[in-house]
């Protein structure tokens, strides 16, 4: 899953990021604009439905789930501060997606009894994406969360290739979510590639 920053490479829009890399095969896409007006990521997302639904790719909001609604989303990303994920799977469409952030294995218990459909795991490593991201976790932080539920399981934080290669060889998670090692690459597409093939390479 690549999670769009609000401080992109400023020679490159988010829009032609996330258009390389969904042209590299990215499954998944979520909008994050923590800082954004509400009119501006409204306006965003439906341009990034655009993008994914040509591509057949998956497109989440980050905190949003009325953002998420509006555009046709298929889901909705919730943070520990954010509307409890119970209620918001008792008003969700039909096979609208939720998932959770947490990195602990109770918590992510709790959140899929809750209807969370998958969790986002972290700080798996050290990160300037997000700097209220906590402590690491590590990879055997990451794989207790995965032994404690039955859905998948994403790492996040600080993870470039080698960290996903590690991620795939030494957990069982069913994937990764990055923001700052796609966002910031000189090359998005060829980045989304090399992470997805780390995961591949595994299959």
């Amino acid at each position: 899953m690549f999670i769009t920053s609000s401080h992109p490479n400023p020679d490159r829009s988010i829009l032609s990021i996330v258009q390389s890399a969904l042209d590299a095969g990215a499954p998944a896409i979520q909008l994050r604009a923590k800082k954004a007006r509400s009119r501006d990521t409204l306006e965003l997302g439906r341009r990034l439905r655009e993008l994914t639904k040509a591509a057949n790719a998956l497109l989440l909001v980050n905190d949003r789930f009325d953002v998420a609604l509006a555009v046709g989303g298929d889901g909705v990303h919730l943070g520990p501060d954010d509307v409890p994920v119970s209620a918001i799977r008792r008003i969700a469409p039909e096979r609208f997606l939720i998932g959770a952030s947490t990195d602990q294995p109770t918590e992510a218990q709790r959140l899929v009894s809750e209807g969370a459909n998958y969790i986002g795991c972290g700080t798996i490593y050290p990160t300037s994406s997000k700097l209220d991201a906590g402590p690491t976790i590590g990879l055997a932080g990451l794989q207790a969360v995965v032994d404690a539920v039955d859905v998948p399981v994403l790492g996040i934080g600080g993870i470039d290739v080698e960290g996903a290669r590690e991620i795939a060889t030494h957990t069982s998670a069913a994937g990764i979510a990055v923001i700052g090692s796609i966002m910031d690459a000189d090359d998005p597409g060829s980045q989304v590639s090399a992470l997805l093939g780390a995961f591949r390479a595994c299959d």
